[in-house]
């Protein structure tokens, strides 16, 4: 389907239903060589999030370079951070366990290195969860929390080194300490992961168009913890009603004797396009790409009909929020956490559901095995994995990624001056759009002037293909075509995407003005370079 409104200039006014892609020409001889093993579809495809997105037109004559991921460092380029250094005093890990408070200064071990960590605390992204190692070694919390094995991070590390460890107490913290994530899952191997433990991985950018749901095994992958192993036949979540001080228990059999719906639902990482981001300035998470969003269908019982079992409804509860725990847990047995407003939960027309199939399937283990939360419309980090237990309250989750992550700040907030308690937690995401396809420097042909544009988008819009929803309860992603004129004798065409939803929300040009230190919230336009064939 090719639309009129593709060759609208961006300064017209679009109505509701529109987004914009744009095109970008310039001449050059030295461009950078193609992605490796791409793949030479003449069409370009794009992904667009946002309520009632649609497709428009722009020309320009100026460049910008796309993102790219980063590698995972390996074990051994990693060797250094933590090795023996001379000229530093030697300490015992009794000598460590004597600073374990701030009165005494935090001290800490890792591998061969002592550290006093008490002016890093007020600046750790993980927020005090670094205390767990205070007056000892940090080595079995970072076998749980493997992001911290990255150059970057130990670099910083390191600037905090105050001596060596007495070689009779190296790798004593760890002796005899079993793998967390030796009972992982298989995955996909066509998944390329950001971080491997925990397994962090998003599917190649262009199979995303390939199909308006996203295969179980190509959805992207975000896990916190190691994956849990639950017997769905001993499975139990609990209920608790702050206000009423009730409790109930289900099994998943009682889950299933609800209603069974259906919904379609996106499910976007905060840090999705991060990687982007960061070329403005570094930013501190998982150099996630593109396709960390998948679109599946999802069944479960919806979370309103639980609750008004127990006596919660609307106008019936003075409770703010409900709270989501996950079976996956840290060294403290602290479960992953995050809420919801309970506005949001009560709505039986906001499609919250306790899900125990995906595409039509039992939930794999990666994606929340017996049950999890889907909040469609809402930020994936509070979809909760492995549901163990929900809390109604008049509180926020306390739990970390609620607390001290998954919030946005403006450009100017570092990490010296950053204060998580001033910004709201992530909820509803902006409208996002990219480009799946072709890849950053790929050949395409030109057909009679014209490249084809293929697209995906949140909400119902001038478009191929969706699953028939209707606003607002259109939670998932539709499939769009245009084809978009490319004039003139350019070697080289930059295609942008811009979407703008049915509130007339849309995307900023660039990423300066919204860049934030967790790199989250990464919507600006997506950009790719491509050859003309």
């Amino acid at each position: 389907m090719i639309s009129r409104l593709l060759f609208r200039r961006l300064t017209e006014r679009h109505n509701a239903g529109t987004s914009v892609l744009g095109v970008r020409m310039r001449h050059t001889e030295d461009y950078h060589k193609n992605w490796e093993h791409k793949r030479h579809k003449h069409h370009v495809a794009a992904t667009i999030v946002g309520a009632g997105a649609g497709v428009a037109l722009w020309l320009g004559y100026n460049h910008q370079t796309g993102a790219s991921s980063l590698p995972i460092e390996a074990e051994e380029d990693l060797e250094k951070y933590g090795a023996f250094r001379n000229g530093l005093p030697e300490y015992t890990l009794e000598d460590v366990s004597k600073h374990a408070t701030m009165e005494d200064r935090i001290w800490v071990a890792y591998r061969r290195g002592v550290y006093d960590i008490t002016d890093l605390i007020h600046k750790h992204p993980g927020g005090d969860k670094i205390l767990m190692g205070a007056g000892g070694s940090v080595e079995p919390f970072w076998a749980l929390y493997a992001v911290h094995k990255s150059a970057h991070v130990l670099e910083w590390f390191e600037s905090y080194r105050i001596g060596n460890l007495a070689a009779d107490d190296i790798g004593s913290s760890v002796r005899n300490m079993n793998d967390p994530y030796g009972n992982e899952p298989r995955r996909h191997i066509a998944l390329k992961p950001s971080s491997k433990k925990p397994f962090n991985a998003e599917p190649p950018l262009s199979l995303l168009v390939d199909n308006l749901i996203t295969p179980n095994g190509l959805f992207y992958v975000r896990n916190h913890l190691p994956v849990p192993e639950i017997d769905a036949a001993n499975y139990e979540l609990e209920i608790c009603d702050e206000g009423a001080k009730k409790e109930k228990t289900l099994t998943l059999e009682d889950i299933k004797k609800y209603p069974k719906i259906t919904i379609t639902a996106t499910i976007q990482c905060a840090g999705n396009r991060r990687s982007e981001m960061t070329k403005v300035k570094p930013v501190k998470g998982l150099s996630w790409g593109q396709a960390a969003i998948g679109n599946a269908t999802w069944s479960g019982a919806r979370l309103c009909d639980v609750l008004k079992d127990m006596g919660i409804e609307d106008g019936k509860t003075d409770a703010l929020h409900v709270q989501f725990e996950g079976l996956d847990t840290d060294p403290a047995n602290m479960p992953y956490g995050s809420s919801i407003p309970i506005e949001k939960a009560l709505n039986p027309h906001g499609d919250v559901i306790l899900a125990y199939e995906m595409n039509g399937e039992p939930i794999p283990r990666d994606h929340g095995y017996p049950l999890r939360v889907i909040v469609p419309g809402v930020v994936g980090a509070r979809n909760v994995k492995w549901l163990g237990r929900i809390i109604v309250s008049k509180e926020e989750s306390d739990a970390h990624w609620q607390q001290n992550d998954y919030k946005g700040f403006a450009p100017s907030v570092d990490w010296d001056t950053v204060d998580f308690k001033k910004s709201p937690a992530i909820q509803e995401l902006p409208v996002i759009s990219a480009i799946c396809e072709p890849s950053e420097g790929e050949k395409v042909k030109v057909v009679n002037g014209k490249i084809k544009v293929k697209g995906k988008n949140w909400q119902a819009a001038d478009v191929l293909e969706s699953d028939g929803s209707r606003h607002p309860k259109a939670w998932g992603w539709t499939i769009w075509t245009a084809e978009v004129p490319v004039h003139g004798k350019e070697s080289e065409v930059q295609l942008c995407a811009k979407a703008v939803d049915s509130q007339y929300n849309t995307q900023p040009e660039n990423f300066e003005n919204i860049w934030n230190l967790r790199g989250v919230l990464a919507n600006a336009y997506h950009r790719v370079n491509v050859k003309k064939g």
